[in-house]
């Protein structure tokens, strides 16, 4: 039993398939999982200058 035999778990490490002699890992979840959290980058808030207003000139 070697290589090329795909009834053994060596076989199937050889053809890289799964089954039986081969399982796949599966991760052991009680319910639904919930969502990794996710840190947010820090942001510079950058504080804008007030719009200029237009001055009106009197005519004259």
């Amino acid at each position: 039993m070697g290589k090329g035999d795909r009834k053994t778990a060596k076989g199937k490490r050889y053809n890289a398939s799964y089954g039986n002699a081969r399982p796949k890992a599966t991760a052991k979840a009680a319910g639904t999982a919930a969502a990794p959290a996710v840190k947010k980058a820090a942001t510079k808030t950058v504080a804008k200058a007030p719009a200029k207003k237009a001055v009106a000139k009197k005519a004259g």
